[in-house]
């Protein structure tokens, strides 16, 4: 499961103006809480 969810965050999206959801969710998070990830 892990592998499939990690393969679909890295595909870009029409919706998402051709950005990984990763890409996007990175975007409004801080630094501070990338450390807890």
């Amino acid at each position: 499961v892990q592998q499939v969810a990690s393969y679909r965050n890295n595909i870009p999206r029409k919706s998402l103006s051709y950005k990984t959801p990763l890409e996007v969710f990175m975007k409004y998070i801080t630094n501070e809480q990338v450390v807890f990830f």
